[in-house]
């Protein structure tokens, strides 16, 4: 029997709001006080505040077809966690806001912030407030994360040298081959009652797209080791799109090299399976939200054997331009062809293309 679900009406959006904060005990010492007042209050001492937002709409950055709510709270609050990370800080508190429409009730909201929560309690984040108002355009979610890090120890995107290293974490391409075969399967589930998709040995590119994962281990790795990234972005655009975002930041070039850029196995027999470039999945299909970042090369031997990191190249002269080193030894001209927010939908991620991305802070 279908469980009968409670209007937001019956409750109203105080009800709504003391339902969805009061499981958020403070576990940090700069919280000071959370949800409940007309302001939450945060006290720093001797450290730099960072601070990073994030807006996600229904329909353009996530389709509720195959996206668990949970799933989706829990994402949420991860890349805005991954972002501070990047900085090289430590996340402390969020705030959330929704936009919610007619069609969403009681327990649809739950089961989001269910997911807010878990990742909270994983990282060691408090949520301190929000806001929550009617959309007439399906679910609005816009969360903003607060962190701190020693304003010696923050990392920012224009500080890569000529001869430094080009380093990504973990492995790219497995979010954007998730993406595509969720939309494979809500394709084949069109009019069929009883569809079970076909996720068998592709489980991990699943997981990759619906419950990434902030890379604070990496984070926590390289301070253990001594090393200072000159400049570090989160992949959340592409490969190709952060590491132009750090060259123009950092006004230098880039070599980086196919054959060493970190792909899974499941992404390489899912990019076989539909016929799309490796490459391409690689270098631009984005959310993977792996660090990329570069150090100088005077650590290589420091960085060289660390668990989960891979050198994919190294940063050049301006004048010599951005350039992907193919497995044949040519020279591609490395483009931004990542996720752009304001261009029109689509899944496409030709490589190479010439129109390159742009980004907005956080």
């Amino acid at each position: 029997m279908d469980q009968k679900l409670t209007e937001i009406s019956s409750i109203g959006e105080f009800g709504l709001i003391d339902r969805i904060t009061r499981e958020f005990p403070l576990v940090n010492a700069s919280s000071l006080l959370g949800a409940g007042d007309d302001a939450a209050v945060m006290r720093y001492a001797d450290t730099d505040v960072l601070v990073t937002t994030d807006m996600l709409l229904e329909g353009v950055h996530f389709d509720l077809t195959y996206v668990p709510l949970k799933h989706l709270g829990y994402k949420s609050a991860v890349v805005n966690f991954s972002d501070i990370y990047a900085m090289n800080g430590t996340p402390r508190q969020i705030v959330v806001s929704l936009g919610i429409s007619s069609r969403f009730a009681v327990e649809h909201i739950d089961a989001l912030y269910d997911g807010l929560r878990t990742a909270c309690q994983a990282y060691g984040v408090d949520l301190v407030g929000g806001d929550t108002t009617s959309s007439r355009q399906g679910l609005v979610i816009s969360v903003t994360c607060i962190g701190d890090a020693p304003s010696d120890r923050i990392v920012y995107r224009s500080g890569a040298k000529d001869t430094d290293l080009i380093c990504v974490s973990g492995d790219l391409g497995a979010a954007y081959m998730g993406l595509q075969l969720l939309e494979r399967e809500k394709i084949a589930s069109a009019g069929e009652k009883d569809f079970v998709p076909k996720f068998d040995g592709k489980e991990y590119l699943v997981e990759r797209q619906l419950k990434p994962e902030a890379r604070r281990d990496i984070i926590d790795t390289l301070a253990g080791a001594g090393i200072k990234p000159t400049a570090m972005m989160d992949i959340s655009d592409g490969l190709s799109s952060e590491l132009l975002h750090i060259c123009r930041a950092s006004h230098t070039g880039c070599r980086v090299y196919e054959d060493r850029i970190p792909i899974d196995y499941q992404t390489a027999v899912m990019a076989e399976e539909l016929g799309m470039n490796l490459v391409t999945a690689a270098l631009n299909g984005g959310e993977d939200y792996e660090l990329l970042f570069t150090v100088p090369l005077s650590d290589h031997e420091k960085i060289k054997n660390l668990p989960g990191i891979k050198v994919i190249g190294h940063i050049t002269k301006e004048s010599l331009g951005c350039a992907l080193v193919t497995r044949d030894g040519n020279e591609m001209q490395l483009r931004a062809q990542g996720f752009n927010h304001m261009a029109p939908s689509s899944t496409d991620a030709s490589y190479p293309a010439t129109a390159e991305s742009e980004e907005t802070a956080g």
